[in-house]
């Protein structure tokens, strides 16, 4: 099969990929067509520019995946506005943080997201309420604008604070879908179910690799797992994306009525699936092809494991995507050798811009390729350590940072920890990540009590507070906790203190 061009475009053009009359996006049971779609990704651009945005203004969204929540990213695009994406399932400091720092001139959220917000979580940004919503008038044409011009904002939590935004351009994103669009061998005939959220970069994808292909995508927001199962058999569904916990989960529901007889394309990112789990799958799947696949915010995706060599090799990721060139580097800047462990480095058209107005973090992360580099250019340096068998196959290893990794979500210690004093129940505390079968990684926090019925106050607080998947799944209370020559807490020591007692 012959490569995919390398050419990047406008990324609303993507409403232009498929045939006319071909279905495009199905939300809420309504079905659009891609000339229906184009027209009104025009008219909600136009709109947004109504609401006096200037070029490069940000935009931030904070829904679930309704019809604008789909056609944002596309008609920001189009207005050349800069989307910003927010994961509903945040609550509102977390909102407020991604509103302030991203400078987002206008948030469209629904009026109880809204309602939830103070004065000082709005910052600067103008508010219009999902349910009073009207597309422009007068649809914008088709842009011109220049692929290399920043897109979104994508926020992403690290281990040493606050989420922070991730820039990338209408080419970044482009050549993203163009890529997985080709290496899942999508077409027109494909109908994408798009379960996970938006906000992330993986979640995105789905509509825009399908987009790409000329496919269906068909947003849906879901309590449990057999609603999944039902909406896959009730849309004829053939690609369905997940990350581990959300795999564990369907494997387990009732497929027996043949409700998966359409897939033909599984994806996973997010960490590792078990063999067992792979195996499961297999069963409950055996039409499909399943890709295991690895990716960072900063880069998009970098790897993927060709289907075939699933069964033999579940423990790989596979080898560089289209327009991706992978790496394993030593700690002086060499290719490691085979089998030799390093840092994975990601270079090429995928790399993101950097950080959003974080030039320090930048420096940080984004540096120059490896000499040894095919591409050169700027390259993320991953942190992660893999390495790369004499079989030519990529081994993910670990994260060198202590960002936890949990439910497919990447989780800063920082903001738990930020969380738990909030509270006034914890008087210090440092969290954790462990290893945890159906998570991936579980939230452990350790921590010293404050005042009367500490831990329900803190349970509570992280209720009202912090949404499901930063939540402690285990709490250990020590009545002093250890702490540096410097006097910080020596969060080493403190590990090493409750290994033994980790669930």
């Amino acid at each position: 099969m012959a490569g995919p061009d390398p050419t990047p475009y406008p990324l609303d053009h993507l409403a232009l990929r498929g045939e006319a009359e071909a279905p495009a996006l199905i939300t809420d049971g309504q079905a659009i067509t891609f000339s229906e779609m184009n027209e009104q990704v025009g008219r909600i651009a136009s709109a947004l520019l109504g609401h006096g945005l200037k070029p490069g203004d940000r935009v931030a969204s904070w829904m679930g995946k309704t019809r604008l929540a789909c056609l944002l990213p596309l008609a920001a695009a189009r207005a050349g506005l800069v989307h910003v994406p927010v994961n509903p399932i945040l609550r509102r400091a977390q909102a407020g943080h991604i509103l302030a720092d991203s400078g987002a001139r206008l948030l469209i959220a629904n009026q109880a997201r809204l309602d939830s917000l103070t004065a000082e979580d709005r910052a600067d940004a103008a508010t219009i309420a999902l349910e009073g919503w009207q597309d422009g008038s007068v649809a914008l044409p088709a842009s011109a604008q220049d692929p290399t011009s920043l897109a979104a904002l994508f926020y992403t939590s690290g281990s040493t604070g606050r989420p922070k935004g991730v820039m990338l351009s209408h080419a970044n994103l482009w050549l993203g879908a163009i890529s997985v669009a080709h290496y899942l061998g999508l077409s027109a005939d494909d109908r994408t179910l798009c379960v996970l959220p938006l906000a992330f970069d993986y979640g995105q994808n789905q509509l825009l690799s399908t987009w790409a292909a000329g496919g269906c995508a068909i947003a849906f927001d879901y309590l449990l797992p057999r609603d999944v199962a039902r909406a896959v058999r009730r849309h004829d569904v053939s690609v369905l994306a997940g990350v581990p916990p959300l795999w564990h989960q369907l494997a387990e529901a009732d497929w027996s009525g043949g409700e998966g007889a359409s897939l033909r394309t599984l994806t996973n990112s997010g960490g590792h699936l078990p063999l067992p789990l792979v195996q499961k799958l297999r069963d409950l799947f055996p039409r499909a092809n399943l890709h295991l696949m690895y990716g960072l915010t900063e880069a998009f995706r970098s790897t993927s494991l060709d289907p075939a060599l699933v069964d033999e090799h579940p423990e790989s990721v596979g080898t560089a995507i289209p327009f991706a060139e992978v790496m394993i580097v030593r700690p002086d800047g060499t290719e490691a050798a085979p089998g030799e462990e390093g840092e994975l480095v990601h270079a090429g058209p995928l790399v993101a811009q950097g950080y959003w107005r974080d030039d320090e973090r930048t420096a940080q992360r984004f540096r120059a390729a490896p000499a040894f580099s095919k591409l050169g250019g700027p390259a993320v340096w991953s942190g992660d350590t893999a390495l790369k068998g004499a079989d030519g196959l990529i081994r993910f290893r670990g994260r060198a940072d202590a960002m936890i990794k949990t439910s497919g979500n990447r989780v800063s210690p920082t903001e738990i920890e930020e969380a738990a004093l909030a509270s006034g129940a914890v008087a210090q505390c440092a969290a954790f990540g462990i290893p945890d079968a159906e998570l991936g990684q579980a939230i452990l926090l350790v921590a010293e009590p404050k005042g009367e019925d500490p831990e329900n106050r803190l349970k509570n607080h992280f209720a009202a507070e912090l949404p499901a998947f930063m939540r402690p799944k285990h709490i250990v209370w020590r009545d002093k906790l250890p702490v540096g020559p410097n006097g910080k807490l020596d969060r080493t020591a403190i590990q090493h203190a409750i290994e033994e007692e980790l669930p």
